[in-house]
């Protein structure tokens, strides 16, 4: 059950952020409306949201799941990939800190993006991909098998992030596309095939009574709520521009 989210208004930087894809650059006004209606979706769900105000300096730090890993009891306060994203930090520790005494950090030559980091019940995935490099992994392992969890390292062959391409709804259930349909570690679950035209979909986030959806991508919705889970969809066109995803807009906890 997540009581709170965390989320960061998109800045008049926010057209210059990082991006992979070849989709266009983003348009300010439309993200800004975008990320409203992401707010009141939280809200339905029934989330306290606490909405930071925008920081021009970071173009890209709306993608607030990149700067820490939140559980039940603790906090990890992230050591972002890329480089013109690693002061983003500053901005949320003292953030975290309001919720959380227990944090611990991730420190250099580690580097981890939150994106990367899977939850699924007291077991955590941690993806080596081009933002979280194998000690960023290794010491995030260690510090969840210290507090009591267990914790598998995975190697990202082809995605940004290891939730670009899996979800976890709850009851062994997962939304898996690409390179995670057929993969040994997530062999066990019960499975919810994203079609490869539909891959973006496979960034879904469960948020208590609904699953949130990017809007467009009929086949994974109706297999969703086939599965017995009420869906929300929203518009994450201006997100997407910029390789930015559901899950990657906020802190849930």
């Amino acid at each position: 059950m997540f009581k709170h989210t965390i989320v960061k208004i998109p800045g008049e930087s926010y057209v210059n952020g990082l991006t992979t894809s070849d989709l266009g650059r983003p348009e300010l006004a439309q993200a800004l409306e975008q990320h409203k209606a992401y707010i009141r979706a939280l809200e339905k769900c029934g989330t306290e949201v606490t909405v930071l105000p925008s920081t021009i300096e970071f173009p890209d730090s709306t993608f607030v799941e990149d700067t820490a890993v939140l559980t039940p009891r603790f906090a990890v306060i992230s050591n972002p990939g890329a480089i013109s994203r690693n002061g983003e930090i500053r901005d949320m520790e003292p953030v975290i800190k309001s919720f959380y005494e227990t944090i611990y950090y991730i420190k250099a030559p580690g580097t981890l993006d939150g994106g990367d980091i899977l939850q699924i019940e007291d077991h955590f995935y941690i993806g080596v991909s081009v933002r979280t490099n194998v000690e960023g992994a290794r010491q995030l392992k260690q510090i969840f098998e210290s507090e009591g969890y267990k914790a598998t390292i995975i190697y990202l062959e082809k995605f940004f992030h290891l939730k670009t391409g899996i979800a976890y709804l709850g009851d062994q259930t997962i939304v898996v596309a690409g390179e995670f349909i057929d993969h040994p570690d997530f062999s066990s679950f019960k499975k919810i095939i994203v079609p490869p035209e539909e891959e973006y979909a496979a960034n879904c986030i469960r948020v208590n009574d609904y699953v949130i959806i990017p809007a467009g991508n009929p086949v994974t919705k109706q297999r969703i709520n086939e599965a017995g889970y009420p869906t929300i969809e929203l518009d994450m066109s201006e997100f997407r521009k910029l390789d930015g995803g559901l899950s990657c807009l906020s802190l849930r906890f």
